[in-house]
């Protein structure tokens, strides 16, 4: 069969075509495969369809409007991701990202969203000029690992936080600041369940346990009338909503956006970004067995497919889009190539015919998947040493911060100052990069002269 198709290129099935552009015989897997790997990133990812209208609603936004930007840059990066970089690999508007762009740059610093958009857009470009020129080695090479690790664990405690909150577990208290809410209100008692059911989800494994998680809990509400109840079949499926109120605001404000404070804005979107994407990456990689010598190939293709879809998503009007660590459900479900990625994308395109559910996806449904992705996120404590206060001390500012001040920016600027201040101190200034140094000056020009942010 091989040797005649071989001498036939012109009469080949598409089938074929299909196969060795993706390369599926090399890595091992069949278009059958890969579909069933598709759709298992998809349910793994599909919360987010949800959760992001959710958050960056509390921003103003049109959260119908974000629904569709958010199932478009899914679609868009995903299938980018899967037909350049030939990685199963699927991207969307990413946790951590979305909340820095709604609670800390928006809500917190006053900013209007139509310039955080700007402040988006500008980080992707900046991402693509960056992949384009091979500078991002030098850059995210200078930013130490310690210091990586302990903004990805401290986002994850910020979006617990975020979900606690939420959820009603957590409410303001005026002698504390913060304590436990009543736990017999209904809303909060349909979020404790569907986290613990979430969560026992997760524990046994199963493929797309936070969407599933989502899916029981808007059940279990219908069910106790504490969240709104479908009654035709128009409270399912429809056209898409308009994307009208988002979709090119980010050009609006793009003048007010060479400020130092956006400066520090999109800074903090452009490394949470590079540094999610990179450690994706590297574990999905991993998991496929498609590192060779502890590298990623085609990295920069990845890089840019992740970059554009960006760029995508702030002209659409949502926050930045990243590699989804998600995709690894679909690996584990047998997924080796693009292939996977592009058939994910694909089930995103068609989960915009289903923007009503909105209604019944509450954030009382999806507080649990704030909380569990940020258990997930916690995960990189394992990665800082604590015996070295040189590097606890930075660290563990860096991740407290977050929470307490409700501002990535706050904890990531705390410990881009205090790292070289406790290397100097440490008699460690020759592993410092010159980069450091002009990152501990820009941001003590943010605290300096932007207090109130």
């Amino acid at each position: 069969m091989s040797t005649q198709l071989k001498q036939e290129p012109n009469h080949q099935p598409s089938g074929n075509r299909v196969e060795r552009y993706f390369q599926l015989n090399e890595l091992g897997t069949n278009v059958k495969t890969e579909f069933v790997a598709g759709f298992t990133t998809f349910l793994a990812m599909a919360y987010i369809l949800f959760v992001n209208p959710n958050v960056l609603g509390a921003a103003g936004m049109d959260t119908g409007a974000v629904f569709v930007a958010t199932g478009l840059v899914a679609l868009v990066g995903s299938v980018v991701m899967g037909l350049l970089a030939n990685y199963p690999i699927a991207i969307a508007p990413g946790m951590g990202l979305n909340a820095f762009f709604a609670y800390s740059v928006v809500i917190g610093m006053g900013i209007p969203w139509q310039t955080a958009l700007s402040g988006v857009l500008v980080s992707g470009l900046f991402f693509i000029a960056l992949t384009l020129s091979g500078i991002r080695e030098t850059v995210v090479n200078a930013i130490p690992g310690p210091l990586k690790m302990a903004v990805a664990a401290g986002i994850g405690f910020f979006i617990a936080f975020i979900g606690l909150k939420n959820a009603g577990i957590v409410v303001a208290n005026e002698a504390t600041l913060v304590g436990l809410g009543s736990l017999g209100t209904g809303t909060t008692l349909l979020s404790v369940f569907g986290l613990v059911v979430t969560a026992l989800l997760m524990v046994r494994n199963v493929k797309g346990g936070i969407f599933i998680g989502m899916l029981l809990t808007a059940v279990i509400g219908m069910i106790f009338n504490l969240v709104p109840t479908p009654t035709a079949i128009s409270d399912v499926i429809s056209a898409p909503p308009s994307m009208s109120s988002t979709f090119g605001q980010a050009f609006i404000n793009f003048s007010d956006v060479f400020t130092v404070q956006m400066l520090v804005v999109i800074l903090t979107f452009f490394f949470i970004d590079f540094f999610d994407t990179a450690g994706t990456l590297v574990a999905v990689a991993r998991q496929a067995g498609i590192m060779k010598d502890n590298k990623v190939p085609r990295a920069s293709k990845a890089l840019l497919a992740d970059s554009t879809a960006t760029v995508a998503g702030a002209i659409f009007g949502t926050s930045t889009a990243t590699s989804f660590v998600e995709s690894s459900a679909g690996v584990a479900a047998g997924g080796r190539s693009g292939l996977t990625a592009v058939f994910a994308g694909l089930f995103f395109g068609l989960a915009l015919f289903f923007s009503p559910l909105l209604a019944v996806v509450t954030s009382a449904v999806t507080a649990p998947a704030l909380i569990i992705v940020g258990v997930l996120m916690a995960s990189a404590l394992l990665d800082i040493d604590w015996r070295k206060l040189e590097i606890a001390i930075p660290s563990f500012m860096t991740i407290l911060m977050m929470p307490l001040t409700s501002s990535i920016a706050t904890g990531i600027g705390l410990g881009f100052i205090l790292y070289p201040l406790m290397m100097i101190a440490k008699g460690k200034t020759k592993e410092i990069h010159p980069i450091m140094y002009g990152m501990l000056v820009i941001f003590l020009a943010y605290f300096i002269f932007l207090p109130h942010a």
